[in-house]
C-alpha cells in the first residue's frame, strides 16, 4: 500500500470514529412516554435441570422461537445488535417531512421503538410453561427480569427457567385386538421408536407418531383414517414421576373411515392444452385410458407410470407416485388424481380418477449476464433456447440452445482493431426419459432416467490472437439410483478443435510457449466421463451436495490402434491427432441456517486436476481449467488468474489471452440474509487458484509448489443483491480484490494497487453455487 493510500485510509478511519463518538451521544429514547421502556433484546438463554439430567434435544430451540422478539436495530437474533441505532436516531430527532425526498428518505430509514409492553414477557413465559409441560417437564417453571443500567428507559429482558424433572412413560397400553384395524394400529406402534416404555414424555412426538401410524393406515386402504381419531390417555397419578400412557380410538368416527379399500375402476383422462377435442378410449393394462383427440400421445406411456392395480388394496403412496412419475415426464401441466367411494360394489372398493392436461409442446427460455472491471474489461454473455418436451409422444425433450458472449476493453483506445472477443455457440440435445442401455446400470424403479444424444458446435475469437473452432458429439445416460444419489455416465463423447485462424502477435507468443502451443493444436479428444452427485436436505436446516466426475480420453482409441494400427509413431484419427489424457474434480457444497431467520452460512471446496499421457504432453486447451468470474473468484474476471503467480506480459494491454492449469483449488464461503421481500444480500470471501502440474519453463511461477502454495492463492471479499423471483434469482454481486498471486508492484500480503482496480462487478442469473 502506497503512502497515498495510506494517508486516505487514516484520514476515512478518523472520520468514520468521529461520526460514530458524535453519533453514539444521540439518545434513543426521547421521546417515550411516562412508563414507557424501550426493549433492547433478550439476555443469553440459559435452561436449569436437576443434576445429572440433560435437557430435551429440541428444548432449547423452541424456547428460543417463543421468546424471539427482535429489538431495533436487530442483528442476527434477540442477542445480538448492530452497533448504530440509526432508525431508532430518526425517529427520536427528525420530524417526518410533509412530502418530497426527505419524506422518502424518512420512510427508508425511521424505526418505531420496541417496548417492553410489546414484547410482552407474562405471556412469553406462558408459553414457556406451555412448553415445558409439553416435553415432559411438568414441574418446570419460568419466570423473567427486566435488567436496566443507568438509563432506566431501556431494558433487556433475562428469562429464567427450570426444568425439573422429566416424567417418562413406563408402560404403553395398546388397543384390545379384536379387529383388523385395532390390530394393524398395534402393529405400526410397535415397529415404531416412540411409543415403547422409557421414552420421556413428548407432546410433539405423541402428535408426530399419531401421523406416522395414520399414513400407515392410508397406505394399507384405510383411505379416510385421520390422525385425530387417536387418543392418548395419560395417567400420572399411578406411578409417581411417570406415566402410564394409554391408546385408544374416538368414539365418533364415521363408519367408512373404519373400512379398508380396494382399488376399483382406474380412468386416465389426457385432454389437450387447449381444450376440447373428441374422446378417443383405450383399454390398458392400468385402466381405461381417454384421450382427446387429436393429440401427440404414445399410449404405452400413462400405463407406464400409472401404479393402481384393479383390485389391489388401495394405497396413499400410489396416489403419490402417480402423480410424480406422470409430473417427470414434463408433459402435463396440470395433474389430478381423486379418489372415489364406489357405494354399488359389494367389498368397500375406491374408483380413481386421473386427469391430466397437456403443456405446451414448445417452450422458451433466456438468461443473459454481465461482467465487468474496473480497470478496462466489460462483457455481456447471452443465451437463447427452445424445448420440445414431447417430440415424438413420449417425453421425448428436444433442445436447442444458443449461447453469444460478447466482450471489449473500455477505458482505452487503439486502432488494432474494430472488432472485440467474442463466442457464439450453437447446442442440440435429444433425450429419452428412459435408458436404451442394458440392465446392467442399478436403476431406481420409475425415477426419471434420461438417455442423451447432443451435438454441439463452438465459435471462439480472440481478434488479436486467434480463431478456434469446436465440434462435440455424445451419448449419456442419466439416473437415479437413490433418493439422494444421482449419476451419469457419458459413454462416448468425440470432441473435435481446430485453430481456424492466428495472428502473427498470437504466433510469436506460441513460438516462445510451446506448452502452450501443443494445447492449442487441431485434434480430437475421445472421452469417456462418470459422474456422481450426491444431494441432501436435512429439516431445511443443513443441505449438503456432493459432486465427482473422472473422465479419461484416448484410452480406447489407443487400444485400438495398438491392435490394428502401427505400433509406432503419433497416432491419429483421421489425419488428426487425438488426445489422450485423464481428468477429475470434485465439489462439495455445504450450507447451514443460522438462527432462527432465513439467514444461511453456505460454503464449497471444490478441486480438481488432470495429467496428460500417451499421444499426448499437454492436455487439450478447451479441457484445461480455469478460474475467476461470476460463479467462482468474483474479485477477478473469469480466466485471469493463473496459473500461480505468473502473469502474461499481455494481460495488461488486452485481456483476452485466456489464463489455464491442470490443477485447480477453489474455496467460498457466503452469507445469505433477507432485506425486504425478494430482494436479499449477501457477504462472501472467495479464494483459489489455478496450477501447473508440470514446470513449464515458458511460465514461471505456475507450477504447484508447497514453498509459494499459500501466496499463490488469490483472495477475494464483496458484497451481492438477489432478487429472488421465484422461477429464479437475479444477482449482482461487486467483488473486491484483497490479494492477487502476481507481482502488483505493492509489497505486503495486500497487495492491490488502488481502490479501483480492486473492483469487478458481475450480473448473473442463479446463485453462484
Amino acid at each position: 500500500m502506497n503512502r497515498l493510500s495510506i494517508i486516505h485510509y487514516l484520514i476515512a478511519l478518523f472520520l468514520t470514529i468521529g461520526f460514530i463518538a458524535f453519533t453514539s451521544g444521540c439518545s434513543t429514547t426521547s421521546r417515550l412516554q411516562e412508563g414507557e421502556i424501550l426493549y433492547t433484546g433478550a439476555k443469553p438463554l440459559k435452561i436449569q435441570t436437576p443434576e445429572g439430567e440433560k435437557a430435551a434435544p429440541d428444548l432449547d430451540s423452541q424456547v428460543k422461537t417463543a421468546i424471539n422478539v427482535a429489538p431495533n436495530n436487530c442483528l442476527i437474533s434477540p442477542y445480538y445488535r448492530y452497533p448504530l441505532p440509526i432508525g431508532l436516531w430518526v425517529y427520536n430527532h427528525w420530524d417526518e417531512p410533509k412530502g418530497g425526498l426527505g419524506k422518502w428518505i424518512y420512510e427508508k430509514l425511521v424505526q418505531e421503538p420496541v417496548l417492553i409492553s410489546d414484547v410482552r414477557p407474562e405471556v412469553r413465559t406462558k408459553m414457556i410453561d406451555e412448553i415445558l409441560d409439553n416435553n415432559g417437564y411438568f414441574q418446570g417453571s419460568a419466570s423473567y427480569e427486566l435488567v436496566q443500567g443507568k438509563n432506566k428507559k431501556k431494558a433487556s429482558i433475562r428469562y429464567n427457567i427450570s426444568t425439573g424433572p422429566s416424567y417418562a412413560m413406563d408402560s404403553i397400553i395398546m388397543l384390545p385386538d379384536t379387529c383388523h384395524l385395532n390390530h394393524m394400529i398395534d402393529s405400526i406402534a410397535r415397529r415404531g421408536t416412540y411409543l415403547k416404555a422409557g421414552q420421556r414424555y413428548c407432546a410433539d412426538s405423541l402428535a408426530s407418531e399419531r401421523v406416522r401410524i395414520t399414513n400407515s393406515l392410508r397406505n394399507r386402504g384405510y383411505y379416510f383414517f385421520n390422525p385425530e381419531y387417536i387418543k392418548y390417555l395419560a395417567d400420572s397419578t399411578i406411578n409417581r414421576g411417570s406415566i402410564t400412557m394409554k391408546v385408544t380410538l374416538d368414539a365418533n368416527i364415521p363408519e367408512y373411515a373404519l373400512q379398508r379399500y380396494v382399488t376399483g375402476k382406474i380412468q386416465t383422462t389426457v385432454n389437450r392444452n387447449l381444450g376440447g377435442g373428441t374422446p378417443d378410449t383405450t383399454y390398458t393394462k392400468r385402466g381405461m385410458l381417454i384421450q382427446m383427440q387429436p393429440s401427440k400421445l404414445r399410449k404405452a406411456i400413462i400405463p407406464e407410470n400409472v401404479t393402481f392395480r384393479h383390485g389391489k388394496v388401495f394405497s396413499v403412496r400410489d396416489m403419490n407416485r402417480t402423480q410424480t412419475y406422470l409430473s417427470q415426464l414434463g408433459i402435463f401441466n396440470a395433474i389430478d388424481i381423486q379418489a372415489v367411494r364406489d357405494t354399488t360394489a359389494s367389498v368397500p372398493t375406491l374408483d380413481v380418477y386421473i386427469d391430466c392436461t397437456f403443456d405446451t409442446p414448445w417452450q422458451a427460455n433466456f438468461e443473459v449476464d454481465v461482467t465487468s472491471k474496473s480497470n478496462s474489461y466489460l462483457g455481456p454473455g447471452a443465451s437463447i433456447g427452445v424445448t420440445n418436451r414431447n417430440l415424438w409422444g413420449g417425453g421425448e425433450q428436444l433442445n436447442i440452445q444458443l449461447r453469444g458472449a460478447y466482450e471489449w476493453e473500455t477505458g482505452k483506445s487503439n486502432n488494432r482493431s474494430v472488432f472485440n472477443s467474442y463466442e457464439v455457440g450453437l447446442t442440440s440435445s435429444l433425450a429419452f426419459p428412459r435408458l436404451i442401455a442394458p440392465r446392467f446400470i442399478p436403476r431406481r424403479r420409475h425415477s426419471m432416467n434420461w438417455t442423451r444424444i447432443t451435438l454441439s458446435g463452438k465459435f471462439l475469437n480472440r481478434p488479436h490472437y486467434f480463431t478456434l473452432g469446436q465440434i462435440d458429439g455424445s451419448f449419456s445416460y442419466d439416473w437415479q439410483s437413490s433418493r439422494h444419489v444421482s449419476q451419469t455416465l457419458n459413454l462416448f463423447k468425440l470432441t473435435y478443435t481446430n485453430l481456424l485462424r492466428s495472428t502473427h502477435e498470437f504466433d510469436s507468443i506460441m513460438a516462445n510457449n510451446p506448452a502452450i502451443a501443443l494445447s492449442f493444436q487441431s485434434q480430437f479428444v475421445p472421452q469417456i466421463s462418470y459422474t456422481y452427485n450426491y444431494s441432501r436436505n436435512f429439516r431445511k436446516r443443513r443441505t449438503v451436495d456432493f459432486s465427482f466426475t473422472i473422465q479419461e480420453a484416448g484410452n480406447v482409441m489407443w487400444g485400438l490402434w495398438k491392435a490394428f494400427g502401427s505400433k509406432t509413431g503419433e497416432m491419429k484419427l483421421l489425419n488428426t491427432p487425438f488426445s489422450q489424457f485423464i481428468k477429475g474434480s470434485a465439489q462439495l457444497v455445504y450450507g447451514h441456517r443460522l438462527g432462527l431467520k432465513d439467514i444461511w452460512l453456505v460454503s464449497r471446496v471444490g478441486i480438481g486436476a488432470e495429467h496428460a499421457y500417451g499421444n499426448s504432453s499437454v492436455v487439450p486447451y478447451s479441457e484445461q481449467f480455469y478460474i475467476g468470474g461470476a460463479n467462482s473468484i468474483r474479485a477477478f474476471t473469469v480466466r485471469s488468474l493463473g496459473p500461480g503467480s505468473y502473469r502474461p506480459p499481455e494481460a495488461e494491454t488486452n485481456g483476452y489471452f485466456d489464463q489455464t492449469g491442470t490443477f485447480k483449488l477453489e474455496l467460498n464461503t457466503e452469507l445469505r440474509f433477507p432485506i425486504i421481500g425478494p430482494l436479499h444480500g449477501a457477504l462472501f470471501l472467495d479464494a483459489g487458484n489455478i496450477w501447473l502440474l508440470k514446470d513449464d519453463p515458458d511460465r514461471p511461477g505456475g507450477t504447484l509448489k508447497g514453498s509459494t502454495f499459500l501466496n499463490d492463492i488469490a483472495l477475494g471479499t464483496g458484497v451481492g443483491l438477489r432478487f429472488d423471483l421465484g422461477m429464479m434469482v437475479i444477482r449482482g454481486d461487486l467483488g473486491y480484490a484483497l490479494h492477487a498471486p502476481y507481482d502488483t508492484g505493492e509489497r505486503g500480503y495486500f497487495n492491490m494497487p488502488s481502490f479501483g482496480k480492486s473492483l469487478a462487478f458481475h450480473l448473473a442469473i442463479g446463485y453462484p453455487f
